[in-house]
Order: structure tokens, then C-alpha cells, then sequence
């Protein structure tokens, strides 16, 4: 049972007054056992993360998990668009707060401009500038 439940919620993870990430969600509800806290969202979320650069990537998935480390996790057709409109599609990943790394062991279709690369499992930073696709296949378009 949560400890406490919210609707429509928005909330904004920042370090010394600098937004890090924004996350939406139509419902939030809370857990803790002991110690330990979990915000779990559904409905729809939206996860954005500011890049050190000021870029911001966005995430949107059906549900996720704020862990009280600052971790999120994203599950059911979760789409990240980078800056430079990379897109990620999976069923699930997990963003570290403290590496700011976003990782899946799932499928995954990465898509840019001129390539598209199919595989299990990818690790990359937040801005998506340097990513690693585990078990790839992929094609790229010449120009």
C-alpha cells in the first residue's frame, strides 16, 4: 500500500540549484520499506534530462521508478530522443544518477540521420553522444 499517492505530478531532481531531471507523470504513488523509498509513476511519464552542456534528452515511457538514490528506471515502450534527434527504442531502462548513464539489457533500435542499429542491450551517456549497442545488427545509408 503507498504512503502517499499524487496525480499529475511533476517533480524536479536538482544538485546546488541546477536542475538536473524533470520527471511528469499522471500518477505517482510512494513506497517505503524502512530506509528505503520508491516514487513509482504511471500513466504516461516524461523523464527530461539536462545535459552538462544545457542540451536536454527526453525520455517517455508508459511507467518508471524514482528510486531514493535518484535512479530512474523506465518501462513499456520507452523512446528516448537525444538533442541531436538520436532515438532509443526498448521496453526498459535504467538511468544511474551518479554516472548519468542510461543502460538496457533489453532489445533496442537506435535510429539517426543515416543509420539504424538493432541489437540486445546498450549503455550511453545522458546526451546520447557516446552510446555502446551490445549484439548489433544494423544498416547505414551512404552519402
Amino acid at each position: 500500500m503507498p504512503s502517499q499517492e499524487s496525480w499529475n505530478v511533476t517533480l524536479v531532481v536538482s544538485d546546488n540549484g541546477r536542475t538536473k531531471t524533470i520527471v511528469s507523470a499522471r500518477h505517482a504513488a510512494e513506497y517505503r520499506q524502512g530506509e528505503k523509498q520508491e516514487i513509482r509513476l504511471d500513466g504516461g511519464i516524461n523523464v527530461q534530462l539536462i545535459n552538462r552542456d544545457g542540451s536536454v534528452t527526453l525520455i517517455t515511457a508508459g511507467r518508471g521508478i524514482v528510486h531514493d538514490n535518484q535512479d530512474i528506471e523506465a518501462f513499456d515502450n520507452v523512446v528516448i530522443r537525444s538533442a541531436d534527434n538520436t532515438v532509443i527504442r526498448t521496453e526498459h531502462i535504467s538511468r544511474s544518477s551518479s554516472n548519468r548513464m542510461i543502460r538496457s539489457d533489453k532489445y533496442v533500435t537506435i535510429s539517426g540521420p543515416s543509420r539504424t542499429i538493432r541489437g540486445y542491450g546498450f549503455e550511453s551517456d545522458d546526451a546520447m553522444k557516446r552510446y555502446r549497442i551490445f549484439h548489433a545488427s544494423g544498416e547505414a545509408l551512404s552519402k
